[in-house]
């Protein structure tokens, strides 16, 4: 019943999504307002307690690590869903272009709706550099921003909705004097996308034979 197949469906859907927070800056600047460096904030996959691990591994003296380590930007799945608000019938049926014969023909049934969770966590030393994140990724999503995806050979330019649905903020002052502040901001979002079947292949109909009768000549 189960044969093997794979469209990397989730995968494509994690780096489409972390792709979209890639090019944030923070601005760096003096008393006088005027620019001194723009920082890339770098962005990967992996839990806040992972840094946050990382960060207290560090000793007081290795303030200059901690510098390099904050801002960052870190994401995860948090959970899926299936959403029966977006299913269709299961025998409909999408078709790919025919092969270079043109004796066959590529087809999927119908995709499977799942709502995917995702976390997003903006870790900072300071609530300006917070801020400043926020403010670049915010106005996009109203709550929702529309990314198109190509899942396979068959579905190809798939409208993903991305639903922005909370922001929590947390600052942590707990620790001695030496220990640094963090600041952590936590988008929620819902990704409405969907995990995709088999494609199978069938022949290709080139000729059908119809029969006609004249019924005028019967009462």
């Amino acid at each position: 019943m189960f044969d093997y197949f794979y469209h990397g469906s989730m995968r494509k859907l994690v780096v489409a999504f972390g792709s979209l927070f890639d090019e944030i800056y923070i601005s760096r600047k003096n008393a006088n307002g005027t620019e001194l460096k723009k920082i890339k904030v770098p962005i990967s996959y992996g839990p806040k307690e992972k840094f946050f691990r990382k960060i207290e591994e560090l000793s007081v003296e290795s303030r200059d690590a901690v510098e390099n380590i904050l801002p960052r930007i870190g994401f995860e799945i948090s959970g899926m869903q299936y959403d029966p608000s977006r299913k269709v019938n299961s025998l409909n049926k999408s078709f790919a272009a025919r092969t270079e014969s043109g004796n066959t023909a590529s087809y999927s049934y119908s995709e499977v709706p799942y709502n995917v969770s995702f976390n997003l966590n903006v870790m900072t030393r300071n609530i300006d550099d917070g801020y400043q994140i926020l403010e670049q990724i915010l106005p996009y999503f109203t709550p929702d921003f529309t990314i198109t995806m190509n899942f396979s050979e068959i579905d190809r330019k798939v409208d993903v909705p991305i639903v922005l649905s909370s922001v929590s903020t947390v600052e942590d002052y707990e620790g001695d004097l030496d220990t640094r502040r963090s600041v952590t901001h936590t988008l929620a979002f819902d990704a409405k996308s969907y995990i995709f079947g088999p494609i199978k292949s069938s022949k290709v109909i080139k000729q059908v034979s119809v029969n006609f009768f004249d019924l005028d000549g019967f009462s």
